[in-house]
């Protein structure tokens, strides 16, 4: 599937959720189907569904609750979805500008842990680089390194642009920039991080 394709499917899902809430008139409180239903549903991939799903939770409109399913919060500010993905999707310019965007997230994690890394977390975080397929090892990595850092507004920003960007960019890491990484982050060279990027 092309980058298009995958951003006209987010799209659908977006404006197919919008519109199962009105039909059913859900309210702040009210219970969603599973991943699963929606999907048979809506004639959607999971993986869509997923992504508005966690679209709409850092917007604060819906809740997840371990164990018992995925709930409305508030339904007014639900066009602001609409309009985002709209922008997002639908403006060659902004893709670009998401990438910069999730980049410069990813280099100030680095910068605030930049010599602040123990050995144990060191050997954390190379089992992460190393235990985990191309598709998650990015995300894990950076979740991983977020949670050092105690910077959760900073990772509610990087997971809503990180989510909106792989609707529109096939992003892939080698195993040399994880190398890479791990390097300039021992060596604690911020001139190495910035580089990294480029």
């Amino acid at each position: 599937m092309t980058q298009e394709q995958r951003g006209k499917v987010y799209e659908g899902v977006l404006q197919q959720l919008k519109s199962y809430i009105e039909e059913h008139r859900l309210k702040p409180g009210d219970k969603l189907p599973s991943e699963r239903e929606l999907s048979e549903q809506l004639n959607v991939g999971r993986s869509s569904i997923r992504e508005a799903f966690r679209a709409m939770e850092l917007l604060g409109l819906i809740e997840t609750r371990r164990g018992e399913g995925t709930y409305m919060r508030a339904y007014r500010p639900y066009h602001m979805v609409e309009l985002l993905s709209n922008f997002l999707l639908n403006e060659s310019r902004t893709k670009s500008e998401l990438m910069t965007a999730k980049q410069m997230i990813e280099k100030e994690v680095l910068f605030l842990l930049n010599g602040n890394l123990d050995s144990r977390n060191w050997i954390e975080l190379k089992a992460i680089i190393s235990g985990h397929s191309y598709t998650q090892r990015h995300q894990k990595v950076f979740e991983y390194l977020f949670s050092l850092c105690d910077q959760p507004l900073l990772l509610s920003m990087w997971q809503f642009i990180s989510g909106f960007t792989h609707t529109v960019h096939d992003v892939n890491y080698s195993d040399e920039w994880y190398e890479e990484l791990v390097n300039v982050m021992e060596e604690e060279d911020t001139l190495k991080i910035i580089r990294l990027f480029q």
